[in-house]
């Protein structure tokens, strides 16, 4: 069946590329991104010329994870436009690098707002309409960093995506038998195909951050990025994380698959998410809550 997508911070990064995987596929796509009229219009205008150049129906939508009114406003736009809405890939996200204490706890606030807290303002203003349906896809793009090996200086970004894990975990449950299907796809570290390294946060705080660069820790960040560049085999393409979320999204309902890895660099989490999500099944089992493990058919 086709869908009506909406895929959070799909102007670049695993979002446009998973946004246009989807389009191919022949659903309808509202890749959104703020400042459409502003910083990102020349990348609306890419995209429509994308859309027309391969003759799918992948459209923008303004959309500002950052800010409730936009938010509600952009889903009421593709309500509005397609009539419904069947798919959210929870997909926008920022990474910062360098040490923990060099952060400011507005640094936190902002990284968390923009990585767990916009996943909550985009349910809060679809999931009414979804569970009016009965039916519909919760696409969460979570972190190998959630629970595999968890290399220097990136932990307010480790944080957040764990965060927004557990978030994704919870909600599996809590939307089930409103007949609303849960997906948590987990890339791994990709350094390359994205903008996700290339564009990441630095601390506010740059005395304390040069204490770590010249003291002890001097030379433990780079190495640590190459270390992570290193782990990545040559091959390794951010696409194949957008053509695992549009074979997801292509299986029948109730077929989906509660997780899905694609981690090249093979750093472990895999072993670790399944143990804890064998445990949390067993859980539901033992606690008379089975029910709430797979989506209703309504």
């Amino acid at each position: 069946m086709k869908e009506v997508i909406l895929v959070t911070g799909a102007s670049s990064g695993f979002g446009l590329l998973s946004a246009q995987a989807l389009a191919k596929e022949g659903h309808t796509v509202y890749a959104s991104m703020r400042e459409t009229t502003g910083r990102n219009a020349p990348q609306v205008a890419s995209v429509a010329a994308w859309a027309k150049q391969h003759g799918v129906d992948l459209r923008t939508v303004e959309l500002d994870v950052s800010n409730d009114a936009s938010v509600t406003s952009g889903v009421e736009k593709v309500i509005a436009d397609a009539g419904r809405l069947d798919t959210i890939v929870h997909n926008a996200g920022h990474m910062v690098f360098g040490p923990a204490e060099a952060f400011s706890p507005e640094q936190y606030a902002q990284l968390y707002d923009i990585n767990v807290l916009s996943t909550q303002r985009v349910n809060r203003a679809a999931l009414p309409y979804l569970r009016k349906q009965g039916r519909g896809l919760l696409v969460w793009v979570s972190s190998s960093s959630a629970r595999g090996g968890t290399p220097p200086f990136l932990a307010p970004y480790f944080a957040a995506k764990a965060a927004m894990d557990s978030l994704a975990v919870s909600y599996a449950a809590e939307v089930a038998l409103f007949g609303i299907e849960t997906s948590i796809v987990v890339p791994g570290a990709f350094t390359k195909g994205t903008n996700h390294f290339a564009h990441a946060g630095s601390p506010a705080d740059k005395e304390l951050a040069a204490a770590y660069e010249s003291g002890p820790y001097a030379g433990v960040a780079d190495q640590a990025l190459k270390g992570l560049a290193a782990l990545e085999p040559a091959d390794a393409d951010a696409g194949a994380v957008a053509v695992a979320i549009a074979d997801l999204v292509n299986l029948p309902f109730g077929k989906r698959p509660y997780r899905v890895f694609i981690d090249p660099s093979q750093d472990g989490a895999e072993e670790v998410f399944r143990v804890g999500d064998r445990v949390r099944r067993e859980m539901f089992q033992n606690i008379g809550l089975k029910d709430l493990l797979a989506p209703r058919q309504n």
